[in-house]
């Protein structure tokens, strides 16, 4: 399913918005085959971003509307695990959403965010500003870094052997 390149704009989206959600999804890969292929680096980045922030604002909805008993209840989460994301919560605000592209911690932050009551609008500025930061490196990577890619895909060997 990670294959959603073949979609072009809107599979970069669609990936880029399961990727913020608790599936293992990786939409550096679509990202990086589009650029590689021609798309426009802006849209690419501006879409990737939007889904990504979209699929980490929904992570918040889904915390926000959680309470804290059904953390241990249903999803047997450990009262010192709640209480350790509630200190980190608490020690960072809403700055900790800047961190939410982090793959693994950053759905647990967003959801985090939302079941603690952080409040929306720092939260959404400040995610959007991480997850955008993150796709704007990875996008400048891929595109200085094309010719490199490029070798490594088709031909190792000669890149090895230029190598010496």
């Amino acid at each position: 399913m990670e294959s959603l390149h073949w979609l072009g704009y809107p599979g970069l989206f669609l990936s880029s918005f399961l990727a913020a959600t608790v599936l293992p999804f990786s939409s550096e890969a679509v990202l990086s085959v589009l650029l590689i292929n021609g798309y426009d680096p802006v849209a690419c980045l501006s879409l990737a971003t939007a889904g990504n922030w979209l699929g980490g604002l929904t992570n918040y909805l889904i915390g926000y509307k959680l309470k804290w008993e059904w953390l241990s209840k249903y999803f047997r989460i450990k009262e010192h695990t709640i209480l350790k994301q509630k200190k980190l919560v608490d020690k960072w605000k809403s700055f900790l959403a800047f961190f939410t592209w982090i793959p693994v911690v950053g759905d647990v932050f967003s959801i985090a965010l939302g079941v603690f009551r952080s409040p929306f609008v720092p939260v959404a500025l400040f995610m959007l500003l991480g997850k955008g930061l993150r796709y704007v490196v990875w996008g400048l990577l891929t595109i200085f870094g094309k010719n490199a890619i490029v070798a490594v895909i088709h031909t190792p060997s000669a890149l090895i052997f230029n190598l010496f």
